[in-house]
């Protein structure tokens, strides 16, 4: 869908018109009846039990697409098999000047600098109040962007408490790239004080809720082994890589454009090999024993399969969503299925 819209109206005016559509398919149950019936696949071998909650495939809508939680049913219609909403501030703003995404063709990306636009914790919890049995929520969390540093893990706790009990796991959101305040903990003692107080919350609850950090790909091999070491240490649930880059390498886009458009963060295609390699250094490191989401640059059904073979326990897709339209979810699917069945039928014949 948003690919044909966004020729004629531009990037984010095609994601608005997008929500606005999926919106209205929300309230027509007969709606979401033919979305899952054209675009969704279901199959057993899909199913993932991950961090205590069901996963009906491991394909996931990455935070951004759904930003205030209003289109989760309707995601869910289309094929996700989970969707994570936010990024959740605890005040309403408005993210950065337009314009602020640009489509780049030739590289298969997407550059960003919309910042965290949020309608706030409270329009949240209203959206999130809606029935949503049967799909798994997950809400990536920040702070305000006029909240200095130093308070940020007030931000953090604030919408972490309010939500408890709306959402299915929580992403701490330490990746803020696509702001011109730009904001990414490097240390063990920054994002610390962040997960602390939220760790603490978590442990006078009758509920348990998974809680995941989302990293920057461009931290330092050295600072993604500090994260890694992070949820080892502490009682972090997994992480989740990565968010855009601000250090696109080889853009075939020409320099004039990129200079005419700005500086931004850049995902899809210009991300994939980094945000692989990021996965399978965190599976490495934490000998396979965590979940880790792989996200970033996730353009093809293959591309799923190498994030998916280099450690990710799921998946999050976003920009090869835009680009591939509404039946990409589905066509990862059918893909994973079929490697399923032909790797169960080379044990069975290896078994003979």
């Amino acid at each position: 869908m948003l690919r044909y819209i966004s020729f004629f109206f531009g990037e984010e005016r095609s994601h608005k018109l997008a929500v606005a559509l999926l919106r209205l398919a929300d309230k027509t149950p007969c709606c979401k009846w033919l979305l899952r019936k054209c675009y969704a696949v279901e199959h057993p071998s899909l199913e993932r039990e991950v961090f205590g909650l069901h996963f009906k495939n491991p394909v996931g809508m990455a935070a951004g697409f759904d930003r205030n939680g209003e289109i989760f049913n309707s995601l869910d219609a289309l094929g996700f098999g989970f969707v994570e909403i936010g990024t959740v501030t605890p005040l309403p703003q408005q993210g950065n000047p337009r314009p602020r995404v640009f489509r780049l063709p030739d590289d298969g990306a997407i550059l960003n600098r919309i910042g965290l636009a949020s309608k706030g914790l409270e329009r949240v919890i209203c959206n999130l109040r809606h029935p949503h049995k049967g799909i798994v929520i997950g809400c990536n969390i920040g702070k305000n962007s006029v909240t200095p540093t130093d308070d940020a893990a007030q931000d953090y706790l604030r919408v972490f408490r309010n939500l408890y009990q709306y959402a299915d796991y929580f992403t701490v959101n330490v990746s803020y790239n696509t702001t011109f305040k730009q904001y990414v903990p490097r240390t063990r003692e920054s994002v610390s004080k962040i997960l602390d107080p939220l760790f603490d919350f978590r442990r006078g609850q009758n509920q348990y809720r998974p809680i995941l950090l989302k990293i920057s790909p461009d931290l330092t091999d050295a600072e993604i082994d500090t994260m890694t070491d992070i949820m080892m240490d502490t009682p972090l649930d997994g992480i989740v890589a990565t968010n855009a880059t601000t250090k696109p390498a080889g853009l075939k886009t020409a320099g004039d454009t990129l200079k005419r458009i700005g500086n931004g963060a850049v995902s899809g295609k210009p991300l994939t090999k980094r945000a692989i390699e990021v996965v399978r250094r965190i599976h490495e490191r934490s000998r396979g024993t965590y979940p880790i989401i792989g996200s970033g640059g996730l353009m093809t059904a293959d591309e799923v399969k190498a994030m998916l073979d280099a450690g990710a326990t799921l998946v999050q897709i976003y920009t090869g969503y835009v680009y591939n339209g509404a039946r990409f979810v589905g066509d990862i699917c059918r893909s994973l299925t079929e490697k399923e069945n032909n790797e169960s039928e080379s044990k069975s014949d290896t078994s003979i």
